[in-house]
């Protein structure tokens, strides 16, 4: 037990002592989440934009209050020119739609008639690209719309029947909620998992571990001891990315502080284990570096760290259940965003723990102290 302290202790003074650990383990998490929730505004809640280009042919005080109308919806950003450079600019992919006002589109919403004159022809007309499917089905819903409620009080229309809209979230959340907990698990994992890896095989390397073999330590309190001191590490990493959030975007944790620590603590032993495999396998940093980048650089994208994993195609469905990752994140964010407690989490704190038990027995039976 002596030596599990001493060991613990003399790994947080090297933390302490290394500067690249302060910058990568500390100061990056905190200045991603800070990039990412800056830079897609209001926190990330803000929808994508629209380009719209209109072109008023018509000129009148009717097809003026259609411009206004348009710049009032959200999630549109329009912008007035002719019907020839809205053209180019719709081809060059300076716009997304381009939007044409008729003449006589003032005349007809006056008289109260129908959208189509005698012959036929639209006095709205809509230009996009259909080879993007996306923007042009958006586009022409939100602009149908827009015409939609213009005709609709040119006839003074009153609906028989109405709808109400129950918002049933209970807190103010947007997608810097949804971010922290995801960046917090990607901090976990790649402190840990890549992390370790490196770490050990360059003491191998270097006759760090040789030296240790000397001694009567054991495989299992050495691991022990590396996990006791990053777990207090990734402890203080959690903390100071949370008051970022919390003072800067007013991220709040709506669950259990104490369920919160314990999901950390499972992450951390977790991915810790299976930086140890892998330090196991790889003979030199060299060579650790790629293995931990093969394992940790696909969970980034199906772990559920900046997008639900519900988005992710059906195909990648099982492999998402089989690691660890998305579970932590789910995890995470359950309790942080929704105030889940324990019982709702079983799942992934068993996944999570299975995953530990396991990584841990096969890094202690293959742990080696030296190059073999």
């Amino acid at each position: 037990m002596k030596a599990y302290w001493r060991l613990t202790w003399a790994q947080l003074l090297l933390f302490a002592r290394n500067k690249n650990t302060i910058i990568w383990s500390l100061i990056l998490p905190v200045f991603m989440m800070l990039a990412l929730g800056t830079f897609l505004g209001n926190g990330g809640t803000s929808q994508f934009q629209l380009k719209v280009a209109v072109a008023d042919q018509d000129d009148t005080d009717r097809s003026r209050s259609v411009i206004e109308k348009l710049s009032a919806t959200e999630g549109l950003e329009v912008k007035e020119i002719s019907r020839d450079k809205g053209l180019s600019q719709l081809k060059k992919g300076d716009a997304d739609i381009l939007v044409v006002l008729r003449q006589g589109l003032g005349e007809r919403l006056a008289a109260a008639g129908k959208e189509t004159d005698g012959n036929g022809q639209p006095f709205v007309q809509l230009y996009m690209d259909q080879s993007n499917p996306t923007v042009s089905q958006v586009g022409s819903t939100v602009i149908q719309e827009a015409v939609d409620r213009l005709n609709k009080e040119a006839v003074a229309y009153q609906p028989p029947v109405e709808t109400e809209e129950i918002n049933i979230q209970t807190r103010p959340l947007g997608y810097i909620d949804f971010l922290v907990p995801g960046i917090l698990s990607l901090m976990i994992m790649s402190n840990n998992l890549n992390g370790v890896a490196a770490t050990i095989a360059s003491w191998r390397e270097r006759g760090i571990l040789r030296r240790m073999q000397g001694t009567p330590l054991k495989s299992s309190t050495f691991i022990a001891g590396q996990i006791t001191a990053r777990v207090l590490l990734n402890g203080l990493q959690a903390v100071a990315v949370l008051l970022v959030g919390y003072f800067i975007f007013d991220v709040h944790v709506y669950g259990s502080w104490l369920l919160l620590l314990l999901f950390i603590l499972l992450g951390t032993l977790t991915f810790m284990s299976i930086g140890f495999i892998i330090a196991s396998l790889a003979r030199t940093p060299e060579s650790a570096a790629p293995i931990a980048g093969l394992v940790s650089f696909p969970m980034i994208f199906v772990g559920g760290i900046f997008f639900p994993l519900r988005d992710l195609p059906g195909l990648l469905q099982p492999l998402v259940k089989a690691i660890p990752i998305g579970y932590l994140t789910d995890a995470l964010r359950a309790v942080m965003n929704e105030g889940v407690a324990l019982p709702q989490l079983w799942l992934p704190a068993a996944v999570l723990t299975a995953w530990l038990i396991v990584s841990f027995t096969v890094a202690a039976l293959t742990f080696r102290w030296d190059v073999k």
